[in-house]
């Protein structure tokens, strides 16, 4: 009961502070979960982002989900959930109800002008960790430069861009372990010792 409470109040913090969707607090969430509480290592916390944008839905209440499920099982992922859209739903309620009237105000036009490159930086600071975390060189970076061309100038939906992926990989990793086992059975066969002729065959060889 006290993980999920923490879970709660971590995930209203972050939902209530963060500006530009999911993906803009990435970098709250990563600060939270990985170097404050340490529920998570870093590695599977970059590996749970891949799984959860992935995967229909919500970014921010997919990632909510799955930490507060790896934290404290069932309570703490609904936990999480509901400290990740309380806030939301309150803001937008709010905003709802004076922004159709101080819209067009030139001082709410400055904020939001202000806010974009903002919300700019907090999207790009964890996608470049991102790409330090899954160890993209100049031999994969063809990857993502192919995803991005196929969804932005392609206009392929990125579900089949991600679907194409998995296709990929799996055809990768079945070559790669039959190349494997090839090479280790090769090494064994020259490692494995001669066998000795019997006698028998040493006269027929000699008789030959």
């Amino acid at each position: 009961m006290k993980k999920a409470l923490q879970l709660f109040l971590t995930f209203f913090r972050i939902g209530a502070f963060t500006l530009g969707g999911g993906y803009a607090m990435l970098s709250l969430v990563e600060k939270a979960v990985v170097d404050q509480k340490k529920w998570i290592p870093t590695d599977e916390f970059w590996d749970m982002i891949a799984v959860v944008q992935s995967l229909p839905g919500v970014f921010a209440v997919n990632t909510a989900l799955y930490v507060g499920h790896r934290v404290a099982g069932t309570k703490g992922a609904f936990a999480a959930m509901l400290g990740a859209i309380i806030p939301s739903i309150v803001i937008i309620l709010l905003l709802a109800t004076v922004f159709r009237e101080y819209r067009d105000q030139p001082v709410v036009e400055r904020i939001f002008k202000g806010i974009r490159p903002c919300v700019v930086a907090l999207i790009l600071a964890p996608s470049l960790r991102m790409i330090k975390s899954a160890k993209v060189s100049w031999k994969t970076a063809i990857i993502p430069i192919a995803a991005v061309f196929l969804i932005w100038w392609c206009k392929i939906s990125p579900a089949y861009v991600i679907l194409a992926a998995i296709a990929g990989s799996l055809i990768y990793a079945v070559i790669i372990n039959r190349r494997e086992t090839a090479r280790l059975r090769d090494y064994e066969t020259s490692r494995s010792p001669e066998v000795p002729k019997s006698r028998s065959q040493n006269e027929k060889e000699a008789e030959s």
